[in-house]
């Protein structure tokens, strides 16, 4: 990838270890691929034989339950490895990754990633410390399910999405990609329904504006506060 400069993603946790020539290397054997929203990535289950990097845009990852129902555990920022099936022992991937708005990945064939961990030791530390925080956040996210009311768990989900991806306006944080009221739910385990109430409430408190799928988080610390709510789960 001749045209792609290497000092693009010198910041880049997988890359910010690693000498220029390594980085020039390894791009070597990458190609570019543009995803459009609301497309797949990869699928559940399908033979892991790519690995990426999101250069631009953001990844939704989804799971389907043994009762058959959607699960939306995580999102993925720019700059971060996905798909990364190697890592975690597997050769098919374990979730569904699907373009939340439209993406620009870099792909490399999943037979590599043992030499590339192998001969860049400052790549495999932080895909390692990557995979390592994925495990923690869905992690948190079993726990949140276990112990938190349905209005903690969907605060917390809206939190933590505009401060890991928000972009700040003149009035608020954006969520910077469409997140509808039923997506939510597939985050939080609960109703459509009780989304829809929550949200509306909200609107009116003046804590957030939901307007065509986007969510601008105008009031976070108030939001911060529902998250802490003691009232027994539900």
């Amino acid at each position: 990838m001749q045209h792609l400069d290497e000092t693009l993603l010198r910041d880049l946790p997988s890359f910010r270890a690693l000498e220029p020539l390594a980085v020039r290397e390894i791009l070597s054997h990458a190609h570019s691929r543009r995803i459009e929203a609301g497309h797949s990535v990869f699928e559940e289950g399908a033979e892991a034989e790519t690995f990426f990097l999101l250069l631009d845009g953001h990844i939704r990852v989804e799971r389907i339950s043994r009762e058959g129902d959607r699960v939306i555990p995580l999102h993925i920022p720019p700059g971060q490895l996905f798909g990364i099936a190697a890592a975690l022992g597997r050769d098919t991937y374990p979730a569904t990754a699907v373009a939340a708005a439209e993406c620009i990945v870099l792909c490399w064939p999943m037979r590599l990633w043992d030499s590339f961990v192998e001969t860049y030791p400052g790549f495999g530390r932080e895909a390692n410390k990557m995979v390592g925080h994925r495990v923690g956040e869905m992690n948190a996210r079993i726990m949140e399910l276990a112990t938190q009311h349905v209005e903690q768990r969907v605060a917390s989900a809206i939190l933590r999405l505009s401060q890991q991806n928000g972009r700040q306006t003149d009035t608020g944080v954006e969520i910077p990609f469409p997140l509808t009221r039923r997506q939510i739910s597939e985050m939080t385990g609960s109703t459509l329904h009780t989304v829809s109430r929550l949200l509306s409430a909200w609107e009116r408190d003046g804590i957030l504006t939901s307007e065509r799928k986007h969510i601008r988080v105008h009031e976070p610390t108030r939001l911060a506060e529902l998250t802490e709510d003691t009232k027994p789960a539900t």
